[in-house]
């Protein structure tokens, strides 16, 4: 049997000796948790509470307010907020299991004047997977997403 004194210089075996001794016993570990703080968003942005809605930023939250200032003007109709589309249906795997289906959650359909359907997206930054979903979007459901940046 091979020991750590026989391995391992003085200078190295002490400070190791050193290090195990002032280390908390599970029992304080166990005791005395430790705090963490609380998870903060990805991309630095602010969830945002009004009138029983929740936003996913301070951005998307200003949109929608001026969304709705175009509704009531008569500019837009139909608005809608947080709608998902089908992308990839479920699938059932060759070997048994399924694969849920993918869907893109847009951040507000409405019609506009012409009545085109419009679906826009909020973005502070645009991600690899919101461009694969944008175009996707185009080739499944024929639909242009317009980027709103913030």
């Amino acid at each position: 049997m091979v020991r750590a004194a026989d391995v391992l210089s003085p200078d190295v075996l002490r400070d190791l000796r050193l290090r195990i001794a002032t280390r908390p016993s599970l029992t304080e570990l166990r005791d005395n948790p430790v705090e963490r703080k609380p998870r903060t968003q990805k991309y630095g942005n602010q969830k945002v509470a009004t009138a029983g809605l929740v936003f996913d930023s301070k951005a998307e939250h200003r949109r929608w307010e001026y969304l709705v200032m175009l509704e009531r003007a008569g500019e837009i109709s139909e608005l809608q907020l947080q709608v998902p589309f089908e992308l990839i249906p479920a699938q059932v795997r060759p070997r048994g299991g399924r694969e849920r289906p993918t869907v893109y959650i847009a951040d507000f359909v409405y019609l506009d004047k012409a009545g085109v359907r419009v679906v826009e997206d909020v973005k502070g930054a645009v991600t690899p997977e919101f461009r694969l979903k944008r175009k996707l979007m185009l080739w499944r459901h024929g639909i242009e997403v317009q980027e709103v940046r913030s």
